[in-house]
């Protein structure tokens, strides 16, 4: 229905939004074929050599098109690395949410789990955004968010650790205190600096570890990958100070 002013009503629909949504479905489409076809020459050719022109070329755009889309090569692998960010941060999530009824402890080793499962399936996205650094690129404030979700899920389960049962406090040097104090003010300002410090080092570690199994420095080293892992993810788990009794069922197993 059309109102006296000749605007669209409630719950009607005009002649100009059916365009209109016609054209936001094929923006979308064209930026997820866009994003596709860098997948892949991610995993070709790495991200350095990323090139809309070559992307434009295999989806039979004009390059004049495609910048309609991203303007940039950047403003490309920007959009990339917040959508690999929040894949492995969804994956994190779902860990954690896969066993909330378990103790902080097993919870911490899921969401391990899950990060490594995401970088062992997309073994090129994880390596843009925890590999190398692309020359001549600067990741914008843009990226912060969607990069802290997986620190945020393991602040969460310290954070739930030492409201209930508590948390043990890894020895913290005196001269890294001051260290201390400043990471837990800009990460978690309810949990001890002894804690935050403890939790960079785990995030490190973590990565660490994901990073030697997806780019193949375990080959011939470690056979039993997945054992291995748990167990050092477990380590890191009682070097946070997750080291008290944990009440949640499965939390040795499942």
């Amino acid at each position: 229905m059309t109102t006296a002013d000749g605007t669209t009503g409630p719950g009607t629909t005009g002649h100009g939004s059916a365009p209109q949504g016609a054209r936001a479905r094929a923006r979308i489409e064209v930026t997820a074929a866009i994003k596709g076809e860098a997948r892949r020459q991610l995993a070709d050719d790495g991200a350095a050599k990323l090139s809309l022109r070559a992307v434009a070329r295999e989806l039979g755009m004009v390059s004049s098109a495609l910048y309609r889309y991203f303007p940039s090569r950047d403003d490309l692998l920007t959009a990339l690395i917040i959508d690999a960010y929040n894949a492995v941060g969804e994956c994190a999530e779902a860990a954690r949410d896969d066993f909330a009824d378990a103790g902080p402890a097993r919870r911490w080793v899921a969401v391990c789990e899950g990060v490594r499962r995401w970088a062992l399936a997309h073994p090129h996205e994880y390596a843009l955004i925890y590999g190398s650094p692309v020359p001549g690129y600067r990741a914008p404030e843009t990226t912060v968010p969607a990069a802290a979700r997986v620190g945020e899920v393991f602040i969460g389960i310290l954070r739930d650790a030492h409201q209930g049962l508590g948390l043990a406090k890894p020895p913290l040097p005196a001269d890294l205190r001051p260290e201390g104090r400043r990471m837990a003010a800009d990460l978690a300002p309810d949990l001890p600096p002894e804690t935050a410090v403890a939790l960079v080092a785990a995030w490190s570690q973590l990565f660490g570890l994901v990073g030697f199994e997806v780019f193949g420095q375990f080959h011939r080293v470690v056979e039993d990958r997945e054992r291995f892992f748990r167990h050092a993810a477990s380590q890191l788990a009682q070097g946070v100070g997750l080291v008290y009794p944990q009440t949640g069922p499965a939390d040795g197993a499942r």
